[in-house]
């Protein structure tokens, strides 16, 4: 069966920008472009369609204009179109079932290079069994990544290969570096009178270096095209992962799905990387 990316839409510019980055991900994995839209009323104010267009309407134009950005994109890529009566959350959880991955439009709160994760994102952020993609309108029309690179927020507390994979396949199928960051903070005797303590520093940083090295020793032997350089950063993890992504194509972080049953449903690494990252965010789900 073909592999299928399935792009959710709805009437914010967002979703056109989504819709271009859907489309060249498809092309790239081989697969077919879905583009779902789940009805809901028509909007207030300007920006839907043309008047006299009653609400029936909208699922058709926003299918239309979706699909105008696609063949513009990459024509030829095989889109199937889907128009769904049921919840958008349920819609696009169910979509995931069966794709390699889920790309939304995310709002940018300019001037800051943010992430503004509505209801629906967040929802679907964190109950997808496929990779989410969250992508600005902005990054269509905005300048080049300085290396498009990949990067990668590990943290090494337990198991990441889904993770791992998800990060190399990308750079791999984009002929870009992948760039893994790994933020640790510092014991509390690393801080003394005079400031950071050097050696407990350099200390902490040796040992979680050794550590990224080893859990990307056996991507790096299975995707041996995939240049790659893991850097250890001595902050908090959530400040690590989004200054990490500083001119990278594609920040890749993972969300784990046992979690703790009063844990909220996106932890803070997650959250700052979604909300802050100055680039695409993939959210790829793992043990």
């Amino acid at each position: 069966m073909k592999p299928i990316v399935t792009v959710g839409l709805d009437s914010r510019a967002e979703s056109l920008s989504a819709a271009r980055w859907a489309a060249r991900e498809a092309q790239l994995r081989g697969a077919t472009l879905r583009i779902l839209h789940a009805r809901a009323p028509r909007p207030e104010g300007p920006g839907g369609p043309a008047d006299g267009g009653g609400p029936q309407d909208l699922p058709r134009w926003i299918m239309e204009r979706a699909r105008v950005v696609v063949d513009e994109r990459c024509p030829g890529l095989p889109v199937v179109e889907e128009l769904s009566d049921g919840d958008p959350v349920e819609s696009l959880l169910e979509a995931a079932g069966d794709s390699d991955a889920v790309v939304l439009g995310s709002r940018d709160m300019a001037p800051l290079a943010s992430y503004y994760l509505g209801d629906i994102g967040l929802h679907v952020v964190a109950r997808a069994g496929a990779p989410v993609v969250l992508v600005r309108a902005r990054e269509a029309t905005g300048p080049v990544a300085d290396d498009g690179a990949v990067v990668l927020g590990l943290s090494l507390h337990g198991p990441c290969d889904a993770l791992c994979a998800f990060a190399f396949d990308t750079a791999a199928r984009r002929g870009v570096m992948l760039r893994a960051v790994h933020g640790r903070s510092l014991p509390e005797h690393a801080y003394t009178r005079s400031g950071i303590d050097a050696r407990a520093s350099g200390r902490t940083t040796e040992r979680a270096q050794q550590e990224l090295s080893e859990a990307l020793r056996p991507w790096q032997e299975k995707f041996p095209q995939v240049r790659t350089a893991g850097r250890v950063r001595t902050e908090s993890p959530a400040q690590a992962v989004v200054r990490g992504a500083a001119g990278a194509g594609l920040l890749v972080v993972g969300r784990r799905t046992n979690r703790p049953p009063q844990s909220p449903p996106v932890g803070p690494v997650l959250s700052s990387a979604v909300h802050h990252a100055p680039c695409p965010v993939t959210v790829v789900p793992h043990d």
